[in-house]
């Protein structure tokens, strides 16, 4: 038996793929890709290997297989490569292949992966119930008689969707039920050896609890543990916030040499991997600091350099958290110090122009998307008046004055007759009906498509098209606003809902109408839901 990532396995496996491909077994191919997967050691070979699963997946015409061969994919660039934004889509790709699976572990699984991803990510308010519905489906799973094997990915299935629960109330700020959590796990497991690397994730959250606390000696006992058990795994992400609770835990004890050394383990893992999460940025802004007082210029702008770089990484890949963090050395800071910097380090012109692009372009770069952000909210701001005083005024979707001067050549009659038509197809949403065009519609109202294009241009004040795409728009616009169960939907249900076919078209339409993309819309209506719902606990407390 081979453990995971020996190589010694990987002959084998190829022989084992050539079989399955002579007798076009995809079923079994898929398996032996996926066994590539487990068995490699390099990570770019994991990702071939995975990009392979789903060819032999799909050849198998098994929704199942295919699912799971995109969750394994995703699952590489998560915990291989570290790579979230690229994770979470492949695991979404696998969500609609899962429906027809009948196995609730399996499902179980790739929503906890979804829900790690939205953590990393910065989204703990989404991600917390997906973790507290999966802690309880394992938790089910354990109290039934089964086989070892399946109680033991269902305790581990359990231990992790507690772990991420905490990390969700620790990022909340909700510090006693993280702390409860930790204290549960950690008295289950106990020297259970089955779940040590369970146990030195708890051991982690334990000692940034005691960091937090100032109980700087039990927090550093806490976290040198957690870091034994996860360079086992070479879990470079949480070993990584672990050296830097560990520096500031030396900080706190007066420690500055063991402070620093930890510290450097730090970016020592960025350099290496090129990755970073925004929890351990300010472990940057302490070396600066530190190097500033010893007057060690060459470090100095060495980590000022580094902290550049981490900001870039931090905007590209987590730049929700980023927006949101409160950062003490902010851009124009940062390039103050590098033209003091540099004039003490002539002999590192390259450098010096490096960090000069990065900052600039990362400084303009938040210039345009703080601008950005602030002509959305006006235009959101203005949306919502509107579509306030179409409810409050209890509206049809569109109403226009009659024009007393209209110069239709048309049957008062017909006209009158028609236009009560339109009324009713405006109330009963007619106009949602996917292919719906002028000469139908016309059809359906026992009149002919002049007489129907004439009245709309003269009564509604635009063509047949416009006027079908206004009433479309404004009232997926007003479902958006007024039920949270439409805020769940994504773009391409949106567009189905309202008789539009295309999710581009859709798109473009709905930003030119009312002058923000949905994506955009949605986002600034959860928040304002947010605002109110907290407004309303703090107001009844």
């Amino acid at each position: 038996m081979f453990s995971e990532n020996d190589v010694r396995a990987l002959p084998f496996i190829q022989q084992y793929i050539a079989e399955a491909k002579k007798d076009k077994d995809y079923g079994k191919l898929y398996q032996g890709y996926a066994d590539g997967v487990e068995f490699s050691s390099d990570r770019n070979i994991k990702l071939k290997f995975a990009d392979s699963t789903i060819i032999a997946a799909k050849l198998s015409r098994k929704d199942s297989l295919v699912s799971s061969a995109y969750l394994e994919k995703g699952v590489v660039y998560y915990f291989h490569f570290k790579k979230y934004q690229l994770a979470l889509n492949e695991f979404l790709v696998a969500v609609p292949y899962a429906e027809k699976d009948t196995d609730p572990y399996y499902k179980n699984r790739l929503n906890y992966l979804i829900g790690v991803v939205k953590s990393y990510i910065g989204y703990y308010d989404e991600a917390l119930p997906i973790f507290i519905k999966t802690r309880n489906y394992f938790a089910t799973e354990l109290s039934k008689q089964q086989h070892p094997n399946i109680i033991y990915d269902s305790r581990r299935g359990y231990y992790n969707s507690l772990h991420q629960m905490a990390i969700c109330y620790r990022n909340m700020g909700k510090y006693a039920l993280a702390d409860s959590i930790v204290s549960v796990a950690l008295t289950e497991i106990g020297s259970n050896k089955e779940h040590r690397q369970e146990f030195g994730y708890f051991l982690k959250e334990k000692g940034i609890s005691e960091f937090r606390k100032k109980e700087y000696s039990t927090a550093l006992a806490s976290l040198s543990a957690s870091s034994v058990a996860l360079s086992k795994i070479n879990d470079f992400a949480w070993l990584a916030v672990n050296y830097s609770y560990l520096g500031k835990s030396y900080l706190g004890l007066g420690d500055k040499f063991h402070a620093l050394r930890n510290f450097e383990k730090v970016d020592s893992i960025f350099q290496k991997h090129g990755f970073i999460v925004p929890e351990v940025r300010d472990t940057f802004e302490l070396l600066i600091d530190e190097y500033k007082a010893n007057n060690d210029t060459e470090k100095q702008l060495y980590y000022t350099n580094q902290l550049l770089k981490v900001d870039s990484v931090l905007f590209k890949d987590f730049n929700y958290l980023l927006r949101k963090m409160s950062k003490e050395y902010d851009t124009r800071l940062l390039k103050q110090d590098k033209k003091r910097l540099e004039k003490k380090s002539a002999n590192d012109n390259l450098a010096k122009w490096g960090l000069g692009t990065v900052a600039v372009s990362f400084a303009a770069t938040m210039l345009f998307y703080k601008r950005r952000e602030k002509r959305i909210r006006r235009k959101y701001s203005v949306l919502e008046q509107k579509i306030i005083a179409r409810d409050n005024a209890d509206l049809a979707i569109i109403t226009h004055e009659k024009q007393e001067d209209n110069k239709l050549e048309i049957d008062p009659k017909i006209v009158e007759e028609i236009l009560q038509k339109l009324k009713d197809f405006e109330n009963k949403d007619g106009f949602r009906e996917n292919g719906l065009t002028q000469h139908k519609l016309a059809d359906r109202f026992d009149t002919n498509h002049y007489y129907l294009s004439q009245i709309v241009n003269e009564y509604k004040g635009m063509n047949f098209t416009k006027y079908l795409i206004e009433l479309r728009i404004r009232y997926i616009t007003d479902k958006l606003y007024n039920d949270p169960e439409y805020r769940k939907y994504k773009i391409e249900t949106l567009a189905e809902e309202c008789g539009m076919a295309s999710r581009n078209h859709f798109s473009k339409l709905f930003r030119e109408i009312n002058g923000i993309g949905p994506a955009e819309f949605i986002k600034r209506r959860r928040k304002d839901i947010s605002k109110e719902q907290n407004l309303a606990i703090e107001t009844v407390i």
